[in-house]
């Protein structure tokens, strides 16, 4: 087997993490001797042991002489846990190939360095790309500490989300919505506008049928604080926070009843009649929030566009045609006056959960 192969194994360990590790990356390691792998690992979750931990202890005295390959480069520094170079080089490491190094502007190189000046051959930027895609996120919030933003959103063949009764259950299968709800387990939070909460009155929350998901911070754009204090967010049991975002000063009285239900009211300033979301993405960023998922209405999706704020896309498409303009468009309200404007899509990949299709794309 070739080093790709490995590391493959490697990125599919970190994977069982998705959902658990934020702020961290995901990481997997695999330890390799003599051509049979000896030990697996993975960062299981914020502040337990990093994956080569737990692939070199699972090796055991097999780790001597070994391989160890790695999705990220190994830290050389102490934070929640002692680095991880230390570790590879009590255990006998004798080469370590890694797929990305640490994006993080103040780590970067670090730990391959400190390997090199320690004799152990490294070889890094193996299935990088693959590496990059996983750990999208976490390369963004190291970055910029900006939440990496997915925008969701499910539409007829016409471009509507919804007939003119406000009726949209259901546009897309169940296969798409438990896709979803993946999607959900692992963001840390997950955005909607007050009218969606309104009209739909959600709860915003996990469910899936193979594993206990993890509920992500629900995040309501309420302007004026609207919202019926018997609105389903706010009567749930969930280990995650409902937060509810005005874009005026709150009147003390909404505000205690409101956080007497549990919630909490941020306020960000307005731009142009609108809570500025460039502004909250600022504010989520300094509180902690890695990545969003934003799933609308139709007036949040196309202000969030419009801000600039988004960098990835689900779009999924049922085969229903809607067949008239009084429903829901995706997007509401003004859009650019030229084509050459309209905001474009690159690295597309399209996929289908039975009849419906899905396209996911990069923005930026």
């Amino acid at each position: 087997m070739d080093d790709s192969y490995y590391i493959k194994t490697a990125l599919h360990l970190a994977e069982k993490a998705r959902g658990y590790t934020a702020p961290n990356p995901m990481v997997g390691a695999v330890v390799v001797k003599d051509g049979k792998v000896v030990g697996k690992g993975w960062h299981e979750a914020v502040g337990k042991a990093h994956a080569e931990v737990n692939a070199i202890d699972n090796a055991g005295v097999f780790a001597k002489n070994a391989t160890l390959y790695v999705t990220l480069e190994p830290c050389n520094h102490t934070g929640r846990t002692p680095p991880c170079t230390q570790k590879i080089l009590d255990a006998g490491i004798k080469r370590v190939v890694v797929a990305l190094e640490d994006p993080n502007p103040d780590v970067k190189g670090g730990g391959i360095n400190f390997l090199k000046t320690k004799g152990i051959d490294v070889l890094s930027g193996v299935c990088r790309k693959d590496a990059e895609k996983q750990n999208e996120v976490f390369i963004k919030y190291v970055k910029t500490r900006r939440p990496f933003v997915i925008l969701k959103c499910a539409s007829t063949l016409d471009g509507r989300i919804a007939a003119k009764t406000g009726d949209s259950k259901w546009i897309t299968n169940s296969k798409s919505r438990e896709f979803v709800h993946e999607l959900r387990h692992g963001v840390d939070a997950i955005m909607v506008g007050i009218d969606t909460v309104k009209k739909d009155n959600p709860s915003l929350t996990t469910r899936l049928d193979h594993k206990k998901g993890k509920d992500p911070i629900r995040i309501i754009l309420d302007t004026n604080l609207s919202i019926d204090e018997n609105a389903r967010v706010l009567q749930l049991e969930s280990d995650s926070d409902t937060v509810l975002v005005s874009g005026s000063p709150a009147k003390e009285a909404i505000k205690a009843k409101l956080e007497s239900k549990g919630a909490k009211v941020v306020e960000i300033a307005k731009k142009n009649g609108l809570i500025d979301l460039d502004s909250l993405m600022d504010h989520l960023g300094k509180s902690g929030i890695t990545s969003l998922l934003i799933e609308g209405g139709s007036r949040v999706i196309a202000s969030s566009f419009s801000a600039g704020i988004v960098d990835k896309i689900y779009f999924f498409f049922g085969p229903k045609i809607m067949g008239g303009d009084d429903g829901t468009p995706v997007c509401r309200g003004p859009g650019p006056d030229l084509i050459a404007n309209c905001t474009s899509v690159k690295d597309i990949s399209v996929r289908r959960f039975d009849d419906d299709i899905m396209i996911e794309g990069y923005i930026r």
